[in-house]
């Protein structure tokens, strides 16, 4: 194995790591990390989807979701494409999981809070950055966010929380409102997903004591429905704080689960009574 010295000698620079989130990617020069949109460009890491965006469009507020803030208003929504996770049932995938081989559109942040606060007559509040997961370019999101909150309007970031301490420091000054997934409360199906479970969960303290916080909790059959694990979800979050909403969603097939069966009504409305017990506010959604 080469050191340093010898990587240098023979005209190689050494791989750069990035910080975004918990992987922590050794990336080669002109390659990319896990989320695909992130490359080692002559030592640096750069966003490769920075300011590429794949959807714009005016949505409710309740849409992100978020129903504890703002009710009744509706929120300039914008997506790139990339993520650190891989969910097998991902409603986005075809940007999400995109390496940049889809059809973009490049807004300046500049020109992002230009045309939300054109959208104001129409009852805009903001940007939300959403879609795919936005803070893999987190630096569009910290640098937009900037101008929206000069011209008086919100930021709302919809993310899975699998990002790391620094980026969280970067963009939260800006930030209004965050819904934020909480997939499951098992190790073993966040590693299913790509994720990480404890990263989730630091993400939730510290935005928690920094801005408004929802969380999102999709129920699949046989994989994060149990009672138990529901209850130990809840009682989780109530230790934060028992006024954090969290919205229980029903899975339908997509993706590379199309062969799963839907998660019965009935499901979501049981997990919505159990998450009660603990916690003031619990929605379902999907049903």
């Amino acid at each position: 194995m080469k050191d340093d010295v010898s990587v240098k000698n023979a005209g190689l620079q050494a791989p750069a790591v990035c910080d975004t989130c918990f992987y922590r990617c050794s990336i080669a020069e002109g390659r990319t990390g896990k989320c695909r949109s992130r490359m080692n460009r002559g030592g640096k890491i750069v966003p490769l989807n920075y300011g590429r965006l794949t959807a714009l469009a005016l949505d409710p507020i309740e849409k992100k979701p978020l129903y504890r803030f703002f009710p009744g208003s509706v929120i300039l929504s914008a997506g790139s494409w990339g993520c650190n996770m891989r969910c097998p049932f991902c409603q986005n995938a075809e940007i999400s999981q995109s390496g940049g081989g889809i059809e973009t559109v490049y807004v300046s942040p500049e020109a992002l809070a230009e045309k939300a606060l054109s959208l104001i007559p129409c009852g805009n509040i903001g940007v939300a950055y959403t879609y795919n997961e936005p803070l893999v370019s987190w630096e569009y999101v910290r640098d937009a966010s900037r101008i929206v909150r000069s011209f008086g309007m919100k930021n709302v970031v919809v993310t899975n929380g699998c990002i790391s301490a620094k980026v969280l420091e970067a963009v939260l000054p800006y930030v209004d409102a965050m819904n934020i997934d909480l997939k499951g409360f098992t190790h073993e199906w966040y590693e299913t997903l790509g994720g990480n479970l404890d990263v989730v969960k630091d993400t939730i303290a510290r935005c928690a004591k920094r801005t408004h916080v929802e969380l999102t909790t999709l129920i699949v059959p046989g994989k994060n429905d149990g009672e138990d694990e529901i209850r130990s979800l809840a009682q989780w979050v109530s230790k934060i704080d028992k006024t954090i909403p969290l919205h229980v969603t029903r899975f339908f097939p997509h993706w590379r689960m199309k062969d799963a069966i839907a998660t019965p009504v009935d499901t979501v409305y049981r997990t919505v009574s159990i998450a009660r017990e603990y916690l003031e506010y619990a929605f379902p959604g999907n049903c």
